[in-house]
């Protein structure tokens, strides 16, 4: 059915489609029929039932249902694949119509969820919620570009959180987020602080080597990778005047069910790498320049009635020394 990717796109059939009825005659089938096989390069190995005109929610139009049936396919396996159409009631044209309901509150789409917060306070116009692994070399980048560049931009206007979606992998990105998540149930200015060295200095973390040895198990192989990442965030804590005994709990413990809860929630929402930001629930995805992240926090301070600050101008390129 991958050959039978119907797009949202109005079609016109060649002549009218007689009058309006229940059902079809063979004729009128078998435009339709020749018309989406055409459409749509349908391969002679598939069967295309036409079905019966129903009453629609759309003015003009009626439903109509059409079947693709693979004769080729696993017999085991569900081998029919069904599209909704519109068909016009004077017969002459084809529609597929793909129903979105606009949020009256896009920014409502994802959530704060309660997480440490840098710029401005909850009520700021523009909410960004970035879904972030601690050990995506993309992430590092991206979170090097934003800070301190966009709190110098939008100092209050903005409110950003960060939530975890550590991909499969890589090896430390749960253990980090553990601890980091540690840290923030006692100091959120420890949280960031932790989060700017990590993504600073993720290079530095001893990389995880395969093993073949049965008798190491995978724990002993990241300890070298943990202890370290147990360091800075115990660093942190000091600085901070953290309750160790209560971190120290916490980090031992390495209780991931509120990762968990977070990459269920990212894959309820689509995220399928990282990083990605939503703004004001305005999905941006990957690490990407400057001038586009602020230009969708723009529009959403415009949309909110707040001006934004004056148009970005990029700095200009540092150009190479001549040659002697």
């Amino acid at each position: 059915m991958n050959r039978l990717h119907l797009v949202s796109s109005l079609v016109l059939l060649a002549g009218a489609l007689g009058c309006h009825g229940q059902k079809l005659s063979p004729a009128e089938s078998r435009r339709v029929e020749v018309l989406l096989r055409n459409k749509f390069n349908v391969p002679a190995y598939y069967d295309v039932t036409v079905g019966e005109r129903k009453k629609s929610d759309t003015p003009g139009f009626d439903s109509l249902t059409v079947t693709f049936t693979n004769l080729e396919g696993d017999p085991s396996a569900a081998a029919a694949k069904s599209a909704d159409f519109l068909l016009s009631t004077d017969g002459k044209t084809l529609a597929q119509l793909t129903r979105m309901d606009v949020p009256q509150d896009p920014s409502a789409i994802v959530n704060d969820g309660n997480r440490p917060s840098r710029g401005g306070p909850a009520t700021a116009p523009v909410h960004i919620v970035i879904y972030d692994d601690l050990q995506c070399p993309f992430c590092a980048r991206m979170h090097e570009q934003l800070f301190p560049a966009l709190l110098e931009r939008y100092g209050d206007k903005v409110h950003v959180v960060y939530k975890d979606f550590p991909l499969g992998q890589h090896p430390w990105a749960v253990h980090a987020a553990v601890d980091a998540n540690c840290l923030a149930a006692q100091s959120a200015p420890a949280y960031w602080a932790l989060v700017d060295n990590i993504h600073a200095r993720y290079a530095d973390v001893p990389p995880v080597k395969p093993t073949i040895d049965k008798d190491i198990k995978p724990e002993e192989a990241l300890k070298p990778a943990t202890d370290l990442l147990d360091k800075w965030t115990r660093d942190e804590a000091v600085k901070q005047k953290a309750d160790l005994g209560k971190l120290n709990a916490c980090i031992a413990g390495q209780d991931s069910s509120a990762i968990t809860a977070s990459v269920k929630e990212a894959d309820a929402l689509g995220v399928d790498a990282t990083p990605q930001l939503f703004i004001n629930g305005e999905r941006l995805a990957g690490a990407l320049p400057l001038k586009y992240v602020y230009k969708m926090i723009d529009g959403a301070l415009l949309a909110a009635g707040v001006q934004p600050p004056p148009p970005y101008v990029e700095p200009p390129a540092a150009q190479k020394p001549a040659g002697n």
